[in-house]
């Protein structure tokens, strides 16, 4: 099967700048849960991932304190289509989720493995602006079109 890339398209405008601000702070924290052991910062992480992920990026504290943070620093804006980082963001919790069900379920290796992936993910999106949610989206979507065709 050829899977083309592509990115889920929405009728809103995100920064860029903020987005990658905000996988920054995930690194960050993610490292913080690798050092400490404490489930914490990954609980936090899946509050803020989904407020973004249901489009309420303004109970986002992450997103906020990179809008702060880069309006200080005077960084211009680059506004980009939001449909892609909604998606990342819905990743995002899900791996949030599963990092702390598996924590949850007294397996610290599992956890920590899904949340190394996860950091990979943030830190490919902060220091390369590389998406990976954007390379995973067309399989997910080619599956879920053959399920419909399915029925």
């Amino acid at each position: 099967m050829k899977v083309e890339i592509f990115c889920p398209i929405t009728n809103k405008i995100t920064d860029e700048s903020v987005a990658r601000l905000n996988a920054g702070f995930t690194v960050v924290l993610l490292l913080s849960y690798f050092v400490t052991s404490n489930i914490v910062p990954v609980v936090f992480l899946l509050l803020d991932f989904t407020a973004r992920a249901i489009e309420r990026p303004e109970w986002s504290i992450l997103s906020k304190t990179s809008k702060w943070i880069l309006k200080k620093l005077q960084v211009e804006s680059k506004l980009i289509n939001a449909g892609p980082k909604i998606f990342a963001a819905r990743i995002g919790s899900f791996f949030s989720l599963i990092t702390i069900l598996f924590f949850l379920l007294k397996l610290p290796s599992i956890s920590i493995a899904l949340a190394a992936v996860f950091f990979v993910f943030a830190l490919l999106e902060s220091a390369f602006n590389y998406c990976v949610a954007c390379r995973i989206y067309p399989f997910i979507y080619h599956a879920l079109q053959a399920k419909d065709k399915e029925k």
